[in-house]
C-alpha cells in the first residue's frame, strides 16, 4: 500500500474480515452521541465514563427530545442506531426489537430522503447477519448521500460477509477517499491483514490511532492493534495494546476480553477463569462464552464446561427469536460440542446463503466432525487461499488432512506447525489438540 489513505488490494479476490461488530459499536456511540449534543464528554474531573454509561446517557437525551418533539425523525433514527449498539454492548437481544421500532417510526415520519433510518436498519440488519437486507438499506443510503461514511462502512461490512470482495473493498477505498481517519483505516487494515499484508495493516491501524479524537477511539485502535499483534503469537505487546485501550476506556468488554486471553496464554489459569467469568456474566456474547467454555474444559472443568456451552446455546435461542441468527457460530458449535449432522445441516443452510471465507471455513470444519474430510478439504482450502496468517484456519486444516491418510500426513503436520508458529496460544483447548495430534502423527512416521 503505496499510502495508507489508499487501499491496494485486488478486487477480484474473496472478501475482507467483517469489522467485529462488538468493537465497531465504539464509533457508533461517538457518532450518535455527537448528533445528541454531549453524551460523549467526560465527567468533571476528567474520567471517562464506561461506554455503557454513555450510551445510557445518549438513549436517555433522545427519549427526553422525543417526549417534547415527538415528531423528530432524526432523533427516532438515532434513538434506534442507539438501540443497535445497546444489544452489542450487552449481549441483550431485546434491544433489536426496540432498535426496529424506533426506526420504523423516523422511517413512518420520514419515508423519504432519510438516510440516518436507512443506515441504523442496515446496522441493526448487519447485527441480525441478514447481510443481503444490510446491503439494500446501504445502497438505499448511498443512493441519497454518496458521501456517507457510516453508509459506506455498512456496505463493507454486508458485502463481505456476502463473499463480494469487489464491493467491499470499493466501498473501503471510498471511505479512504471521504474522510481517511478511524473507521475508514481500521476496514483498511483488515483488507490488508485478509491477504497477508500485515506490516501494511499495523501501518493502517497506526494511522488509526493517530487520527482518533476520543477515548472511545483511542480504545478501539487499541484493541485492533492488540488483536494483529495476538493473531501473530504477540502476546506481550497484545497485553500492551489492550492495558493501553483501558486506560482509555476502563471497563470496556473487548479489552476485558483481551485482557483475559493473555492471562491464559500466560498460564494464569485461575485468573483467567475469573476474568472470563466476570466478564460473561456481564456481556453473555457467544464469542466470550464459547472461550470460557473451552478455557474451563481445557482446565479438565468439563462440567463446567458443558454450562456454558449451554448457555451459549440458550444465548443463540434468545438471539435467533429476535430476528438475529448466527449459523456460522452455531455451526462451530454444534461441531466442535454438540452435533455433527446439525453442525453439517446448520453450515450448508449458511452455505447457500453466502459464499464467503466464513462460511466456506465453517463448513469445512461442520463436514470434517462428520468424517467427511474429502468435501471439507477444498472448503478449508478456499477459507485459507487469500495469504491470511490465521492460526485457527491453518489448524482445521492440519485436523482435515490428518483424516486423509498417510498421504496427506505431511502436509497435516505441516498446516499444525504453521498454526502453532503463528499462534501457539490461538485456544487453551485447540492448541493442545494440535500439539497431542503433532506428536501422534510424528510417532506414526
Amino acid at each position: 500500500m503505496a499510502s495508507t489513505a489508499h487501499l491496494d488490494t485486488a478486487p477480484s479476490r474473496p472478501g475482507r474480515l467483517l469489522l467485529v461488530a462488538a468493537l465497531a459499536v465504539l464509533l457508533l456511540v461517538s457518532v450518535i452521541a455527537a448528533g445528541l449534543d454531549d453524551s460523549n464528554r467526560e465527567t468533571p474531573a476528567g474520567t471517562p465514563q464506561p461506554v455503557p454509561d454513555r450510551l445510557a446517557a445518549t438513549i436517555a437525551q433522545a427519549q427526553e427530545r422525543l417526549r417534547r418533539v415527538p415528531g423528530d425523525a432524526g432523533t427516532w433514527a438515532a434513538l434506534g442506531s442507539a438501540y443497535v449498539v445497546q444489544a452489542r454492548v450487552s449481549g441483550n437481544p431485546a434491544y433489536y426489537a426496540q432498535a426496529q421500532g424506533a426506526l420504523d417510526r423516523s422511517t413512518q415520519l420520514q419515508p423519504t430522503g432519510n438516510a440516518a433510518a436507512a443506515v441504523g436498519l442496515g446496522a441493526l440488519a448487519n447485527a441480525r447477519h441478514d447481510f443481503a437486507v444490510a446491503r439494500g438499506y446501504a445502497e438505499q443510503a448511498l443512493a441519497g448521500n454518496p458521501a456517507s461514511m457510516e453508509a459506506n462502512g455498512v456496505l463493507a461490512d454486508a458485502a463481505t460477509q456476502l463473499g463480494d470482495t469487489t464491493t467491499a473493498t470499493a466501498a473501503v477505498q471510498r471511505m479512504l477517499e471521504l474522510r481517511p481517519g478511524v473507521a475508514a483505516f481500521t476496514r483498511a487494515s483488515y483488507e490488508l491483514e485478509l491477504h497477508g499484508r500485515v506490516d501494511e495493516a499495523r501501518v493502517a491501524l497506526e494511522r488509526a490511532l493517530g487520527a482518533a479524537t476520543s477515548r472511545d477511539e483511542l480504545a478501539f485502535c487499541q484493541y485492533y492493534l492488540g488483536e494483529l499483534a495476538w493473531g501473530g503469537g504477540g502476546v506481550e505487546q497484545a497485553r500492551a495494546h489492550y492495558e493501553r485501550g483501558l486506560a482509555a476506556a476502563p471497563g470496556d468488554p473487548a479489552l476485558l476480553h483481551g485482557r483475559a486471553k493473555v492471562l491464559a496464554a500466560a498460564g494464569r489459569v485461575d485468573e483467567a477463569i475469573t476474568a472470563y467469568d466476570r466478564l460473561t456474566q456481564r456481556v453473555p456474547l457467544p464469542q466470550y462464552l464459547l472461550e470460557y467454555g473451552e478455557l474451563l474444559e481445557s482446565a479438565g472443568r468439563l462440567p463446567d464446561a458443558l454450562s456454558q456451552y449451554r448457555l451459549l446455546g440458550e444465548q443463540q435461542r434468545l438471539h435467533a427469536a429476535q430476528g438475529s441468527a448466527d449459523d456460522v457460530t452455531a455451526a462451530l458449535l454444534a461441531a466442535d460440542h454438540g452435533d455433527p449432522a446439525e453442525a453439517v445441516r446448520l453450515a450448508e443452510a449458511e452455505w447457500s446463503r453466502r459464499q464467503s471465507i466464513f462460511s466456506a471455513e465453517a463448513l469445512a470444519w461442520a463436514l470434517h466432525a462428520a468424517g467427511r474430510d474429502a468435501e471439507a478439504l477444498p472448503l478449508i482450502e478456499q477459507a485459507g487461499a487469500l495469504g491470511r496468517r490465521d492460526a485457527t484456519v491453518d489448524y482445521r486444516r492440519g485436523m482435515i488432512l490428518a483424516r486423509l491418510g498417510p498421504a496427506r500426513t505431511g502436509e497435516a503436520i505441516a498446516a499444525l506447525d504453521e498454526a502453532l508458529a503463528t499462534n501457539p496460544h490461538f485456544s487453551p483447548l485447540h492448541a493442545s489438540i494440535a500439539r497431542r495430534t503433532l506428536e501422534t502423527l510424528r510417532g506414526a512416521g
